[in-house]
Parts: structure tokens; sequence; C-alpha cells
């Protein structure tokens, strides 16, 4: 099985809701039938606005959901249904094949198929800084700076997809596509994100330390960071 990443935007005419309401209720059924397994959509909502404080653009227009499954093969001539089916789904989307590696895997709360998921999702979309080779980068984000997520952060899901190859001509060139799930409070509340509530000084320690762990291997203005709100079916 191979993992697959898209982003889908909506038409400009449409309305985001109206978007994440009709992928909602058409899209996974769909992709099941096409083959499609383990499908995770991620849009955003009135929820997810509350931390609009903690999206970062790149520069390009964003996407308006993130789209998740698994295939018995990502190959183009494979995947014939599930194109078709995203083709109808949205104005255009991107893909990519990744990698995944669950760091936290969430089990204090459990997913009920086709309901909003506990807490929000923040999708972070990384691209490769100028002058550093890959190695080093991956080695830099997965070896050194997941420690320093998991101990600084309230993230109760923490999964981490390395993008080995776009399958798409139009995929904007992401090199990793990161999901962590937060309480709804930490959406408004940095002390709550940061995982010290009523401690300033753990607080300035856990910032201090992310800040410092990001500088490494993220230039800055040049990520996608993007609140939402998961679903799984």
């Amino acid at each position: 099985m191979e993992k697959i990443i898209c982003a889908l935007w909506k038409a400009d005419g449409e309305a985001r809701d109206d978007f994440s309401a009709r992928l909602l209720a058409d899209l996974p059924a769909k992709l099941a039938a096409a083959g499609a397994r383990h499908i995770r959509l991620n849009v955003e909502d009135a929820v997810s606005d509350k931390g609009a404080a903690l999206r970062q653009n790149r520069g390009e227009p964003q996407h308006d959901a993130t789209l998740q499954f698994w295939l018995p093969s990502a190959y183009a001539p494979f995947r014939t249904a599930v194109d078709a089916a995203l083709d109808a789904a949205c104005n255009h989307w991107a893909a990519w094949l990744v990698v995944e590696s669950t760091i936290i895997p969430n089990e204090d709360h459990p997913p009920a198929p086709g309901a909003r998921n506990f807490g929000w999702a923040q999708m972070a979309f990384l691209t490769l800084p100028e002058a550093m080779a890959h190695e080093d980068w991956r080695r830099i984000w997965q070896q050194d700076h997941t420690k320093v997520a998991i101990e600084t952060q309230a993230n109760f899901e923490y999964v981490q997809n390395l993008v080995i190859r776009p399958l798409t001509a139009n995929a904007p060139p992401y090199v990793a596509i990161v999901e962590e799930c937060f309480p709804e409070s930490a959406l408004t509340d940095p002390f709550v994100f940061f995982d010290a509530v009523g401690d300033k000084a753990k607080f300035g320690a856990n910032l201090g330390q992310m800040m410092d762990s990001c500088a490494r291997f993220i230039t800055p203005g040049t990520i996608d960071v993007i609140p939402t709100s998961q679903y799984n079916f």
C-alpha cells in the first residue's frame, strides 16, 4: 500500500463552507469505491478559523482542503477512478506520494468515522531551504526536531509525511507534510499549545526551544501552515 496526500482548491465562486460540506458528504464514498482506504479529510471551518493567527503562507494561494488516503499503487494508470473523483470534486488538485511516520498516535481521542474529530489539526507543508542538502534537512527534522516537538507541545497526535515525489505536475515543492492535533483551546491560547498552562517559565522555555529547533531546518516565509478540522472515514 502507498499513501497519497492531495491538496484541493475550490472554484472561485463557491463558498468555503459549501465546498467543505460537499467534500465531506460525497468524496469519501467515491474514493472508497475507487479503491482508496484510510481516508482523511482536513477542511477549514468556524472552529479552525479561531487559529487564523497561526496560519503561515509562503506566498501562493493556499488550498482549501487536504485529503489523505492509501492505495495499493500510486502509479497513474492505477489511479484512474480516484483521479476522476478528484476532478469532479474540486476546481483543481495536486498530489504527492509520501511515507508516513506516526510519532504520536491519537489514543486519547479516538475518531468516530465521518464525524469531526476532537480539537483541531495543524497542517504544516515544509519546503527545502536553499543551500541545504536534502539528507541534512531530513536528519535535522526527523532525528533532532521530533523530540523537541513531542516535549514542548500539547499535541495528542503527531504524524510526519516525508514526500517521496510529486504525483502531479502542478504540485507545490513540498518535501514534507506534517499533521499535529491539539485541544481546541490551543487555537487561541499559546500556553495550551506549548503545554505550559499557568507556568510562564515553562512556556518561555518550550517556545524558545521550538523556535530554535525550527530555525535549523525551516526558512521563514517558505512554508504553509493551516489550522484545520480533521475527519476520518
